[in-house]
């Protein structure tokens, strides 16, 4: 949690003046019993009212001004908590993109967006409430302690004994509470991950008629993190009713020892009201302190966990090459194995092949048999276990990350399409695209009509998550937005499934016909989408069962023969 206070450096101001303007406001405040036993003991008790008058005004002068001193001290408080929240999700926002696929499958989603929201608010309320009382309560009860003992040292002691016990109920349970805040703060990532998983598939859950079983798995996680909560709130809430029974019990005590020492004249009825006022204090502002520390507690043990992740370095270390030979064998694979995040087994296995500069290579298989896995190496999403991946004859772990991506146009398998308008989703592939340059891409891409059939054109708004669109729509655009920047690599992962065979032959062939084509990597269970490729991977079970021209696996590969017959033979056909 300390490291992230870094992000004050730029609101010192604001830390130094919050404090400082509350302490001035404490300190009026500290003026009001003195001047409340003053009116008793010389106005009231003599009958002077222009006295009584003079205090009065004097009472409502220290409340304007401890006023304007308060809203000043909340005003650079709640500026140097926000500007600290910023500057912290933006460094924190920054270190996950620079994470690796692997980091990211270890950390899970539902964690990082946890820290990023939950987490991040706790603490930027922590700092606000920091700035304002962390100084604020321990200088009203030690200083109405002092002033105690300016007007009675027998009575003082009271508040001596008072302010250690509570010091040792605030320390037990603020030292208990917070490892207890971290176990809610890693249920509520659990349970924001089943959240997740549900939202996201929802459409298979109802077409399996699972609704009522992954109700009762959220309840159960839900009561789970609830019991917790229950628990550890009831404890914590422990704090406020103790605090005031011991405040309470002291003001008791004060007064009947108060009494008579008023009896016997050792003590006057104004510094008595006085002595109450300052316990008083003691009591407002510790009933404060304890839920700041409430706060400080959750504060600190969601810092540390943004922390945590701040601090979480990449596992992918980023090269230094930035620049590229015009080789021949443009994409090679060299004797290549990978294996997930705590996978049991080699997801791919042993594979070599070269892909040369403008060949268009297919890739095919069946489901889980390694397809995405494999080019998902060729950007360095995740690093090879075994073997090498090479780029123009360089190892891509040499290749610094993001000019090694630049120069590679990938089309995912689900098509993600951003809120904003088409331009803005095309330019993503080309920061300074123009009209010309995105209109290129939408005709070779097929969605030229797509545009056109829209209001405003490259101006239309696209929903979130592209909702206005269909499936092919969407796929035909998410291509041309890989297309705009000209990439030198382009990989389309299965991502014209959603296409008519017709278009997709259209779309392929226009890729074929660009000025200076991609070398491109067609990954697809069609066998009509890779029939054309100068070169098919055929994977099973990620090893390579067969590679080659599309007539020569039908004669030399069971497997590529079995997909191709499956998907084009009648049958009874022979």
């Amino acid at each position: 949690m300390r490291k992230l206070l870094v992000y004050l450096k730029d609101y010192k101001k604001e830390t130094i003046l919050g404090p400082l303007f509350k302490l001035l406001e404490a300190s009026f405040e500290l003026l009001v019993p003195l001047v409340i036993a003053a009116m008793i003991d010389k106005g009231i008790a003599s009958g002077d009212k222009g006295y009584v008058v003079k205090m009065c005004l004097l009472l409502i002068l220290l409340c304007f001004v401890g006023c304007i001193s308060a809203v000043t001290a909340q005003f650079f408080a709640a500026k140097a908590a926000a500007g600290f929240a910023k500057k912290a999700k933006k460094a924190l926002f920054d270190n996950i993109q620079k994470l690796s696929y692997s980091d990211m499958d270890k950390l899970g989603t539902s964690a990082m967006i946890t820290r990023m929201t939950s987490d991040m608010n706790q603490v930027q309320q922590g700092v606000n409430m920091t700035i304002r009382l962390l100084l604020r309560s321990p200088f009203v009860v030690f200083g109405a302690m002092a002033m105690a003992f300016t007007i009675d040292f027998r009575q003082a002691l009271i508040f001596v004994v008072t302010i250690a016990l509570l010091a040792f109920v605030v320390v037990f349970i603020t030292g208990w509470s917070i490892p207890r805040y971290e176990k809610i703060q890693k249920g509520l990532d659990a349970l924001l991950r089943l959240t997740r998983e549900n939202h996201t598939g929802v459409r298979v859950i109802r077409a399996f008629g699972l609704e009522e079983r992954e109700k009762e798995n959220f309840d159960q996680n839900n009561d789970r993190l609830m019991g917790l909560q229950k628990f550890v709130g009831s404890v914590t809430a422990l704090m406020n009713p103790v605090t005031y029974a011991i405040l309470n019990l002291s003001v008791v005590f004060l007064i009947y020892k108060g009494a008579f020492l008023v009896d016997s004249g050792e003590l006057s009825q104004g510094e008595m009201v006085a002595l109450y006022n300052y316990m008083f204090q003691i009591l407002v502002e510790l009933i404060k302190f304890a839920n700041l520390i409430l706060t400080m507690t959750k504060a600190i043990a969601s810092g540390n966990r943004v922390q945590e992740l701040m601090e979480y370095k990449s596992s992918m270390e980023d090269g230094s090459v930035t620049e590229f030979l015009n080789v021949e064998d443009h994409v090679v694979f060299d004797n290549v194995s990978m294996s997930y995040h705590e996978g049991a087994e080699d997801s791919i296995e042993k594979i070599s092949f070269v892909a040369k500069r403008g060949e268009r290579i297919g890739i095919i298989g069946g489901t889980g048999s390694g397809k995405s896995t494999l080019i998902n190496l060729i950007p360095r999403f995740y690093d090879v276990r075994e073997g090498a991946v090479l780029i123009d004859g360089l190892d891509v772990k040499e290749y610094n990350l993001e000019a090694l991506r630049e120069r590679i146009g990938i089309v995912p398998q689900k098509a993600v399409l951003f809120h904003g308008t088409i331009r803005d989703n095309m330019k993503w592939g080309k920061k300074d695209a123009t009209d010309a340059e995105i209109s290129e891409a939408l005709k070779i891409a097929q969605a030229e009509e797509v545009v056109k059939g829209k209001e405003n054109g490259l101006d239309f708004v696209v929903a979130q998550g592209g909702k206005n669109f269909s499936g092919g729509q969407k796929q035909r655009l998410t291509i041309a937005r890989a297309l705009v920047r000209k990439p030198e690599i382009l990989i389309l992962d299965d991502s014209a499934s959603a296409l008519d065979y017709l278009t997709d032959k259209n779309l392929r062939a226009a890729i074929a016909e660009m000025d200076n084509p991609p070398t491109t990597f067609i990954v697809s269970q069609r066998t009509s989408a890779v029939r054309d490729c100068d070169k098919i991977l055929v994977l099973d079970n990620g090893s390579l069962a067969g590679i080659g021209t599309h007539d020569k696996l039908l004669e030399s590969c069971d497997l590529y023969k079995e997909i191709y017959d499956s998907q084009f033979k009648k049958e009874g056909a022979v």
